[in-house]
């Protein structure tokens, strides 16, 4: 017997997402210029409330000694068991596992990989063998059943010859010469045969990147992808010659790559900066073209007065790419937060990443490192918890989820536990 719905649905929760979508643009761009009085403003009209923004310690002083305690004890037999859930995920992250949270109440988690992975592999100006490497071996390893790679075609040929053979290689089950938008269409809609991909991942040109954005919610994606990014952290012990260079190295990528450099000397600043002019110079024209402009309109040397300082100007920068040439590189491993990939000591550099030493180089842009990496095999698999419980562990949770609802205003979730609290013979008090 196939599917058969006994009741469908008029509306879909996408129904009101352009409107939606148009609201909030509009209201984030005033914010954006408003700031704190546009935010009292808008709370104002919105939520009739017209005091304190910030909630003061007296104030949350005075909310703890009014509360019943009956109340708190509640909120806190919730907050001890998810408390307890999150500390035995950090603990078993990674893997399958099952906790007793309390008498009779199990919680645990289980990993499993998305079905369909769809792997944007760009084209235009260069052969992106290692975007290839990077997406399509990354899920093939974190176990996802279908993989489908685009790049874009060129004229008489398709897409590139080493794309081409290198997602074959790496465990491609269908590659498709589409790139752009419709390659993201094709992808998450279930196109040419495939089945709709769960997850889309890759580098691509500002198009591609906001076809991601837009479809965001309806597919999950890697991440919100800008133009690469490299920063150095530099002091009078590196070397200029290598610092300008890998400056260089990544400016190339395109016009507005932007390249920085934090550093406590101001003479390796003045031999750097007279340096990377002279190196982009000498490239052949089209890398030439694309650094010149990426370091005119992006570049920036950071003058900083000491250790501390450039791991600060860093942090808050968050760069794709962080190299460290110091005399105290352990000390900036330990101590640097943000940052999509680091690169640590003048034997290594980001093209090293970028090609075949074995991180991936997806990687978080205009500041995501503050709140995500990059690409790995967890962004392929779900984490899902679950939870089971004994009909005697009902006496406890079940009284505490129906009050915690009553208190919330939330009647028809309380009824879900008096429920089974009369079916099991337990009274809700």
């Amino acid at each position: 017997m196939g599917i058969s719905y006994l009741k469908k649905s008029p509306k879909q929760p996408s129904s009101d997402d352009i409107k939606t979508r148009e609201i909030v643009q509009k209201l984030l761009n005033e914010l954006e210029k408003s700031r704190e009085e546009g935010c009292k403003e808008l709370t104002k009209k919105f939520d009739k409330y017209d005091g304190d923004i910030i909630v003061s310690k007296e104030k949350i002083n005075e909310i703890s000694d009014i509360l019943d305690q009956k109340t708190k004890d509640d909120i806190k037999f919730s907050y001890d068991r998810v408390k307890k859930f999150a500390e035995a995920q950090l603990k078993n992250y990674g893997q399958d596992f099952e906790v007793e949270l309390s008498k009779g109440l199990y919680a645990g988690q289980k990993l499993i990989p998305v079905n369909t992975a769809g792997c944007y592999i760009p084209g235009g100006r260069y052969a992106h063998i290692a975007s290839a490497i990077m997406s399509v071996t990354t899920a093939k390893v974190a176990g996802v059943k279908n993989i489908i790679a685009c790049s874009p075609p060129k004229e008489g040929v398709g897409a590139n010859p080493y794309v081409i053979y290198t997602a074959n290689l790496c465990g491609a089950d269908k590659i498709l010469n589409l790139g752009g938008v419709p390659a993201i269409a094709a992808m998450t809609y279930g196109m040419f045969g495939n089945e709709p991909a769960d997850m889309l991942v890759g580098p691509g040109n500002q198009f591609v990147a906001e076809a991601k954005r837009i479809l965001f919610g309806k597919v999950g994606i890697d991440l919100f992808a800008g133009p690469t990014e490299i920063a150095i952290i530099a002091d009078e012990t590196a070397d200029p010659e290598i610092v300008a260079v890998d400056l260089v190295g990544q400016a190339e990528h395109g016009y507005n790559s932007p390249a920085w450099l934090y550093t406590t000397s101001k003479k390796l600043a003045d031999e750097v900066m007279k340096r990377v002019p002279e190196l982009i110079s000498e490239l052949p024209e089209l890398p030439r073209t694309s650094a010149e402009a990426a370091w005119r309109d992006y570049g920036e040397v950071i003058l900083c007065e000491n250790d501390e300082d450039m791991a600060k100007i860093s942090d808050e920068y968050a760069p794709e790419h962080l190299e460290v040439q110091t005399k105290n590189d352990k000390w900036f491993h330990e101590r640097l937060k943000n940052y999509g990939s680091l690169f640590i000591g003048e034997e290594t550099t980001v093209a090293y990443g970028d090609k075949c030493s074995g991180t991936n180089h997806i990687l978080p842009t205009k500041g995501a490192g503050k709140y995500t990496g990059g690409l790995f095999v967890g962004k392929f698999i779900k984490t899902l918890s679950f939870q089971r419980m004994t009909k005697e562990s009902t006496k406890e949770v079940g009284s505490a989820a129906a009050r915690i609802s009553r208190y919330e205003g939330m009647e028809a979730h309380a009824r879900t536990g008096d429920v089974r609290l009369r079916k099991y013979g337990y009274s809700n008090k």
